[in-house]
């Protein structure tokens, strides 16, 4: 299944123009309040009427504004799942995933209860009433909700916004499943990078109603150019690993990564499984030479590929590292110090301790399509 969409609308003083063609997998789009990503999505349910262009969904027209063809939100199949769960109140869980197969004709239907439960971890809560669940539980039946109308396209805004960090992390691994074992495309709004890091395919970066970037995830959340609206603090890289082993005596997990090794606390996961790595610039020192006599575990050798010019404290460089880029962040006055260059060959330190669960997951199961198409217009 594939969305593409060519849009252009203005909403007062706002305008938005964008064009974006995804397939499945976790399309992200991200960027900050106002940059027009809701609004991106509300056109693509129905709810908002686009004063130019047209949008088709797996190779159905839903609106083509030159043709005055616009699909109504009843007819589109497609799926959203909102900040809140907004459920039923008065209808157990079980009804409330049930609502959302009724507007869905039984020879389009492809989930079914039973699959969309174990998926979700439904099981034990199919009887009770919405006021009984937590947040993290609410929107997971919202989510099934959603599912069980076998959409065409899942919208996702700011699902986890409203939940507290305990709640919003035992709802990620979910959205992981969802991810790797259906299908479909899911366009995943956000505002919070390590969010995003974790469970886009592809990013989607969006600033004043336009397109400021696209493409894999490793891609757009290491450029150092794209910082002022990826957030520096949390800026570094994104890198894609496997799992080569567990040391249990140390309670630490063996990744490779092309010819590197790299370790971190212990991983819940199987031997071989695909393992992604958040490497904040800010975590990762630079040595000339091999440390020795260092608690750090981890020492990867690297060349220098860029050192940005500028007149401020900090620089963020760029380092090649088995063929990826991870960036550090030093003061301009160690890069002096040390003689840094560009070529040149160096080693880049990373601390074990620095990954936890916000920086270490697990990684698509296979890559989306890449919204290639997606520029600004």
């Amino acid at each position: 299944m594939t969305v593409a969409l060519d849009i252009a609308h203005t909403l007062g003083a706002f305008r938005l123009e964008a064009r974006i063609e995804t397939g499945p997998g976790i399309t992200a789009l991200f960027g900050r309040s106002g940059s027009g990503k809701t609004t991106l999505v509300n056109i693509v349910a129905g709810l908002i009427r686009p004063d130019h262009g047209r949008l088709v969904v797996d190779g159905r027209p839903l609106v083509d504004t030159a043709a005055r063809l616009f699909v109504p939100p009843h007819r589109r199949r497609i799926g959203y799942v909102f900040q809140e769960g907004r459920l039923f109140p008065h209808l157990s869980v079980r009804r409330n995933l049930l609502f959302g197969r009724a507007f869905t004709p039984a020879s389009d239907r492809r989930e079914t209860v039973a699959d969309v439960v174990a998926l979700l971890g439904l099981e034990t809560l199919l009887e009770r009433r919405p006021a009984s669940l937590s947040g993290g539980e609410k929107q997971r039946v919202a989510i099934g909700r959603a599912l069980l109308a076998s959409p065409r396209v899942l919208l996702m805004d700011e699902p986890l916004a409203a939940l507290d960090v305990a709640r919003r992390d035992e709802i990620l691994p979910y959205v992981e499943r969802l991810r790797d074992e259906r299908r479909i495309p899911i366009i995943y709004v956000s505002h919070q990078v390590p969010e995003v890091v974790r469970l886009a395919t592809t990013v989607v970066v969006m600033d004043a109603g336009r397109i400021a970037a696209v493409g894999p995830v490793s891609e757009v959340m290491t450029r150092t150019d794209l910082y002022p609206l990826t957030r520096r603090y949390e800026a570094g890289a994104v890198l894609e690993a496997r799992l080569a082993g567990h040391d249990p005596a140390y309670a630490m997990s063996i990744l490779a990564l092309d010819g590197c090794t790299l370790r971190v606390p212990q991983l819940e996961a199987a031997i071989g499984a695909p393992i992604r790595l958040r490497i904040r610039a800010r975590d990762v020192l630079v040595a000339t030479r091999p440390p020795d006599g260092l608690s750090a575990q981890n020492v990867l050798p690297a060349r220098i590929q860029a050192i940005p010019e500028g007149d401020g404290p900090i620089v963020d460089i760029a380092l090649d590292v088995a063929g990826r880029t991870l960036n550090a962040r030093l003061t301009r006055r160690a890069v002096a110090s040390l003689g840094l260059t560009p070529g040149q060959s160096v080693f880049a330190v990373v601390k074990s301790i620095v990954f936890d669960g916000h920086t270490v997951s697990r990684g698509p199961a296979a890559r989306a399509t890449d919204p290639s198409g997606a520029v600004d217009t």
